[in-house]
């Protein structure tokens, strides 16, 4: 990865941006003012989500499901790789839990630390998914390598298959499967359009917050099919909307989101993915209700707030001066304000996170 994440007429032209949102930008607002804002744009986002009465939003759900199915796998993969997952591995060692799970946890008693959280999402991965040692697993989109880690030292046996589209992930994975004596770890950087794997050579397939990057589902899960043996199975994590999907778009005030964390992802409804089911069919789904994704988030804030000198040195080094790291820091705790605002909204029973587990029938 080189010093910077962007170029240097991208960094010049970086700034923040005009009216109340760059004030926001600049830290001139108080969180509880920001937080009230990004209630009222859920609240505008549901309106456009529910405009018109179930028939109408059925009828939108359809032209987007058939949008995805004729169109490419993924799109702007690299912009989505260098918001994220090129950034410095101490970044996020700073602000998410000591196990790095980018993702949401689970916290099922109320002084549930996020370190317990992370093991517990873990733990219900292995349950949901069906794992035992001696597999061959493949992962997609293994982040910081909080699953492939967990999984390499619970099932010794097991083979783990890691993907990501990051060098610094990889190198951070390696570097942690040397420090604990794993050999049972390949990690392969590949863009998932171009990913290329051997048929029928694994037990089961994991993704874990990766398909919300993907476009065409069901190309994706026609090429999981062949790559998983007989009566092999997926398992799926992903955040969605109880009723609606949506792309992130990246203009405009009220896609900031889009913009600068979420350029090519997308919001899936919770039935989404049981649209593509002509090579993988679905044997079991759990919703997870969101406040388990607002307390992750709210707990990120928080380090991140704790960590407030190095995070800002670690930016620094990343986007090259003062200016811009004090814009970075203040927008990603502006990006876990809006997550966990989101996924708490209406006790987080509209945006939530999705559980499946699909099978490849003899």
């Amino acid at each position: 990865m080189s010093a910077t994440l962007a170029s240097t007429d991208e960094l010049h032209a970086d700034r923040p941006a005009p009216g109340l949102l760059g004030l926001a930008e600049r830290g001139l607002l108080p969180d509880t003012l920001l937080r009230a804002g990004i209630r009222r744009l859920c609240a505008q986002r549901l309106a456009e989500c529910y405009r018109g009465g179930a028939s109408a939003s059925q009828e939108r759900h359809q032209r987007l499901i058939h949008r995805l199915r004729h169109g490419p796998m993924a799109i702007h993969t690299d912009a989505a790789n260098a918001q994220h997952y090129e950034l410095p591995a101490a970044f996020f060692e700073r602000c998410l839990g000591p196990n790095l799970k980018y993702s949401s946890c689970y916290f099922p008693e109320a002084d549930t630390t996020l370190e317990q959280a992370e093991l517990f999402m873990l733990e219900l991965y292995a349950q949901r998914a069906q794992l035992c040692d001696g597999q061959d697993i493949l992962e997609l989109g293994c982040g910081w390598g909080s699953l492939t880690l967990w999984m390499a030292e619970r099932f010794p046996a097991s083979r783990i298959t890691a993907v990501s589209n990051s060098h610094s992930q990889r190198a951070h994975i390696m570097a942690k499967c040397h420090e604990r004596g794993l050999g049972n770890v390949q990690v392969i950087t590949c863009d998932i359009n171009a990913l290329d794997l051997p048929g029928e050579s694994y037990d089961r397939c994991i993704s874990v917050e990766m398909f919300e990057h993907v476009r065409n589902h069901e190309l994706l899960m026609q090429r999981i099919a062949g790559w998983l043996r007989r009566d092999g199975r997926l398992f799926v994590h992903i955040f969605a909307h109880r009723h609606a999907a949506y792309p992130f778009e990246t203009e405009g005030e009220d896609n900031w989101m889009g913009r600068h964390f979420f350029t090519g992802g997308m919001m899936p409804a919770a039935d989404t993915l049981l649209c593509f089911q002509r090579d993988l069919c679905l044997e079991r789904q759990w919703l997870v209700d969101g406040t388990h994704y607002q307390r992750t988030a709210n707990a990120w804030l928080a380090r991140q707030d704790e960590q407030r000198g190095p995070v800002l040195s670690v930016l620094k080094n990343a986007y090259g001066n003062d200016a811009l790291a004090s814009l970075w820091f203040q927008r990603w705790r502006m990006f876990w304000m809006s997550c966990a605002e989101l996924f708490g909204y209406r006790h987080g029973q509209e945006w939530l996170v999705a559980h499946y587990r699909f099978v490849r029938e003899r």
